[in-house]
């Protein structure tokens, strides 16, 4: 059998290249506007920290990024808030006191392990490039400290490609590498060269490839990894050979991206794409507005030749005489530029820039605090501005989806998680997130729980108390705590709630026996008497 060689990585790379290329200057353009120095489309530029832009005239678009970023971090993934649960798909399981514990410990887990990795401080970065560019991609690989270690790639230092049913499984990335790094990593499989150099010059650089995607091989029971779901190969390109080649079970790479494309491997619609033309627009205004300024402010003027060499100074007191023909200095052109309409117009469009990133939403609170409006109109308009936002939030929770899944595929590798019970074994477990427009759609279901509830309370207090029964009371508080967001923890399971029922049953049996055996005493006390026993009683009702 004919196995992968590094010609065959290289030819991929080059059709995935083409097919990136395309799109490539456009690209380049939105980050010329708006991230100058999060592109790298040269391998070799990684020791250019700081990337100028000439074309960014005005910080506007730069703070509506910031703001969306912020604002993303702080709405959808929160360090803070309990933005993600672990539920099972199960019907018949969805009360499960057993399931819901084991979900609470999971997301437990994964919460602090996304709290220890790096998961928090790359987010920023990842929604400033989903915002502009539309798509970002994630490396991710298992961490002995902190079981995962994510790296944000920078755009055009990769290509992807989908399978037939649109999901992403080949991935190539290129980029460069120290050769002390190099060998740390690979160690033995380094050239003798690169480890020469690790010992003299540590910090030499090296360009890599690391192609991934799925394996031609793969052999479900076979035990070399070469076989492994996903093929994973990293080839040092001055050699033009491979410095690993192994596989993974699950893919390394999760790409955000803005929107689902139909036809193409990129999205085409983000807020960067959408605020471009206005981006333009606002910087040529811009300069625009300066000019306007600079002539009123400082404009040319004209005069006689005889006071070419004079200057015309503007120190109070300092002036320049006029010639023997009485003419002096004055302005070439006389000009009024309306720069008050002109700055009202730059403003507009600044606003709309901001809107493009939804900037709008993120200072709802903020905005109608100054116009008097209450706490409830303003939760009622942020919900209203959340239904905008909700398409590129669920295009989000699909890419975390994954590397919550990830996670927990690795929880499971490493052991550090139980296990379920046997019987449990087939159950199917799903990600739910709790985003602001989910969160605000179970607020209102709460609320209708408890105008029902009241309402069947009122009427059976006035008509029939009986009517009290048509309330499942247990289901309603295992919904309740559901839309809540309750821990499990908190709730004691049903089949707890049965043995206390049972238990005061059986206790309410007992003391009803009691009472009845101490109401028989004193009936049989009254008819015979203290010092009455057995023998004679019986005798006295004819038994004997």
């Amino acid at each position: 059998m004919t196995f992968y060689n590094v010609e065959y990585f290289q030819k991929r790379k080059k059709e995935m290249e083409d097919v990136f290329n395309v799109i490539k200057p456009d690209l380049q353009e939105l980050a010329d506007y708006f991230l100058p120095r999060s592109a790298q489309f040269i391998a070799r530029n990684t020791r250019k920290p700081y990337v100028k832009s000439k074309k960014i005239i005005d910080s506007t678009p730069l703070i509506a990024l910031r703001n969306f970023s912020s604002g993303m971090m702080s709405g959808a993934t929160s360090p803070t808030n309990r933005w993600f649960k672990t539920v099972f798909t199960n019907a018949d399981l969805a009360n499960d006191y057993y399931l819901k514990n084991w979900c609470s410990n999971q997301e437990e887990l994964t919460r602090k392990i996304l709290y220890s990795s790096n998961f928090y401080q790359c987010l920023p970065e990842i929604y400033k490039q989903l915002g502009v560019f539309g798509f970002c991609a994630v490396g991710m690989e298992p961490d002995y400290d902190n079981v995962v270690n994510f790296k944000v790639l920078p755009l055009g230092s990769y290509y992807y490609a989908r399978n037939s049913k649109g999901k992403i499984d080949t991935f190539c990335r290129v980029y460069m590498e120290t050769a002390k790094n190099i060998v740390e990593k690979y160690g033995d499989s380094c050239p003798l060269e690169i480890v020469e150099v690790a010992k003299e010059n540590p910090l030499k650089q090296y360009e890599l490839i690391h192609f991934v995607e799925k394996n031609k091989y793969h052999r479900i029971k076979h035990l070399s990894s070469k076989y492994a779901k996903y093929i994973s190969a990293v080839i040092l390109s001055s050699k033009n050979e491979f410095l690993s080649l192994k596989g993974f079970s699950k893919f390394p790479y999760v790409v955000f991206e803005s929107s689902n494309p139909s036809d193409s491997d990129y999205p085409n619609d983000c807020p960067g794409v959408n605020a471009l033309a206005d981006v333009k627009q606002l910087m040529m205004m811009v300069k625009e507005y300066a000019k306007a300024v600079k002539k009123i402010v400082c404009p040319t003027y004209k005069g006689p030749a005889s006071l070419k060499n004079k200057k015309l100074a503007d120190v109070p007191g300092a002036y320049i005489e006029e010639d023997e023909n009485g003419r002096g200095i004055s302005p070439v052109y006389e000009v009024n530029p309306r720069v008050l309409e002109l700055k009202q117009e730059k403003d507009e469009l600044k606003q709309t820039i901001k809107e493009h990133f939804y900037n709008d939403l993120f200072a709802m609170i903020l905005n109608t605090a100054e116009r008097g409006r209450t706490a409830t109109e303003v939760n009622e308009l942020k919900e209203e501005k959340m239904v905008l936002l909700s398409p590129l939030l669920e295009q989000i929770h699909c890419a975390l989806r994954e590397i919550l899944t990830w996670i927990y595929d690795e929880q499971i590798r490493v052991g550090i998680i139980e296990p379920l019970k046997k019987q449990y074994q087939n159950c199917r477990f799903q990600i739910e997130f709790i985003s602001s427009l989910a969160q605000a759609q179970k607020v209102s279901n709460i609320s209708s729980m408890e105008r029902f509830t009241t309402f069947v309370s009122n009427i059976a207090n006035a008509i029939d108390p009986v009517l009290k029964s048509k309330l499942n009371g247990e289901k309603i508080i295992e919904d309740y705590a559901t839309f809540a967001n309750i821990s499990p923890t908190q709730i004691v399971p049903s089949d707890e709630i049965e043995k206390i029922r049972n238990e005061m049953k059986n206790s309410q049996n007992q003391q009803s026996q009691i009472n009845a055996l101490k109401e028989s005493s004193q009936i049989i006390q009254n008819m015979g008497g203290v010092d009455s026993y057995g023998a004679d009683l019986l005798a006295r009702f004819g038994v004997i």
